[in-house]
């Protein structure tokens, strides 16, 4: 079943462009070392990237694609374990996430765990012994850093991660669709060649894999001597530079996907250049889109010599039986021919993230306790994956309204996180506080509840938040605490209501 399909067909221009994008980060999760691999790509450590979890090395490397899954990173304790990596707010980037088990604990049993980014919802990840697993996304990034977490979602099965590749892109890139909605992929391919295609031959570091399962099709080389690919989605020439076409001339290209049986949307990009410098009298090239056996172009595919034609399509509705085909129209003395495709899953809507007022606010505080910088990554979303120290509301932007930071052994003075203005409940209560109780507590203006029993807090209970309306304080244990600016008798009351 397929509807909605609007089949659209650019060609390459004449103007070269040059890979402008900012970000490419590439890091070996586990290692604490820096090395480039055989693509020339240079990887470096996680260490400045997460402050949990347990470095591990592989135990069977006979199935490792490269030195960067030969280590993983494992998280044996937390709701979610997450890195951050700086990255241009709005930037269109290409993530990457790599899972190699290897059997790494020596139980042959690899774990099922679901992975996040950026507080969305990413993927469950079934990993292997024997195979390497990675999951790609495609999105315009709403902060100035990407976040990619583990989360545990089985008993006694650990989340673990080989390798995260960020890579920015051109703006223009991918920018068809909706940019509130991510492009998870599914398939990459570049036809006619027998190797993986990637960076340096793509400066993005796309990786197209060849084909498999060509049913009687066969791989054809160009003699071009030069490709343009001047087009919006920048496809490198390394996959125009081969194809893949059928054997007579009136034969079909037929691809065979699996979709699962529920309505999906994607995102198809198919790209089209000719091998040879055809005769115009005598050769013609010319066939049609069809989609469930029905041509959706208004005109034929005819693949430029030299350059590149592109037709994509950035929103189609697909069900378990969808087919699409190449075939060659009547007045074609040459069989269809495509060079590369891709194909995209059309993601949930963005999350926004937890409100930035709020998430300044935690960085104070993780900036004044140690002890809580373990965590990281959106601290409300996805549900229910909330860091475990704060309780979020359900708004469509949530907001933190608990801090729960009783027994976290904290001490020194309190910082001043007062921009956390939807907060209900602070409670501190049982660490080592000092100094005086900030006055900015009696501006939140949700507070219900403040326990600050059994700290170190001295001086005056300040009268903004000893006559707070609704406010029930609680500031027991703290001996050098005084009842009003002039007295300075131990107070003993176990609270404070007005």
């Amino acid at each position: 079943m397929m509807k909605n399909h609007i089949i659209f067909i650019v060609i390459s221009s004449i103007s070269i462009l040059s890979a402008s994008a900012n970000v490419f980060t590439s890091i070996d999760c586990g290692s604490s070392e820096n090395h480039t691999d055989r693509n020339l790509i240079e990887w470096i450590g996680d260490n400045g990237y997460v402050q949990t979890g347990e470095s591990k090395v592989v135990q069977n490397r006979k199935y490792s694609v490269y030195p960067a899954m030969d280590t993983l990173r494992v998280f044996t304790a937390g709701r979610k374990n997450c890195y951050s990596i700086r990255a241009g707010k709005g930037e269109r980037v290409i993530l990457r996430a790599g899972f190699y088990y290897g059997n790494y604990d020596n139980r042959s049993s690899p774990p099922s765990f679901d992975i996040q980014f950026d507080g969305n919802n990413w993927a469950t990840v079934d990993s292997s012994s024997t195979q390497f697993v990675f999951y790609e996304v495609t999105y315009v990034t709403k902060r100035d850093y990407v976040s990619v977490c583990v989360a545990q979602t089985k008993r006694d099965q650990f989340p673990f991660i080989s390798s995260i590749e960020i890579r920015g892109l051109e703006s223009t890139m991918y920018s068809r669709g909706d940019q509130d909605y991510p492009l998870h992929m599914i398939k990459r391919v570049a036809y006619g060649t027998n190797k993986v295609i990637r960076y340096r031959d793509d400066p993005y570091d796309r990786v197209w894999a060849p084909a498999v399962g060509k049913h009687g099709l066969i791989d054809v080389a160009s003699d071009a001597p030069h490709i343009r690919t001047g087009i919006l989605d920048r496809p490198p020439s390394a996959v125009l530079q081969n194809a893949m076409t059928a054997v007579d001339p009136s034969d079909r290209i037929k691809f065979r996907l699996q979709f699962p049986p529920v309505n999906l949307n994607i995102y198809l990009n198919m790209y089209f250049s000719e091998v040879s410098l055809l005769n115009a009298t005598t050769e013609k090239r010319s066939f049609q889109l069809l989609i469930d056996d029905e041509p959706v172009l208004d005109s034929p595919i005819l693949p430029p010599y030299g350059s590149c034609l592109e037709a994509y399509d950035n929103n189609i509705t697909v069900f378990s039986n969808f087919t699409f085909a190449l075939a060659p129209m009547e007045e074609s003395t040459l069989p269809p021919i495509i060079n590369a495709m891709e194909i995209f899953l059309i993601g949930d809507l963005l999350e926004d993230g937890t409100e930035s007022k709020d998430v300044e606010g935690l960085l104070i505080l993780q900036s004044a306790f140690g002890v809580l910088q373990d965590w990281s990554g959106d601290p409300c979303l996805p549900k229910p994956y909330s860091w475990e120290w704060i309780e979020c509301s359900s708004d469509p932007t949530p907001r933190v309204t608990t801090l729960y930071l009783s027994s976290f052994d904290l001490t020194g003075g309190v910082p001043d996180f007062g921009t956390m203005d939807a907060l209900e409940t602070i409670d501190f209560h049982n660490n080592s506080l000092e100094g005086p109780i900030p006055e900015f507590l009696a501006t939140l203006p949700n507070l219900k509840q403040l326990n600050l029993a059994s700290n170190q807090f001295s001086g005056p209970v300040p009268d903004s938040l000893s006559k707070k309306n609704g406010l029930n304080l609680v500031v027991t244990g703290n001996p050098d605490l005084c009842t009003s600016g002039n007295s300075c008798k131990t107070f003993t009351s176990s609270s404070l209501t007005e």
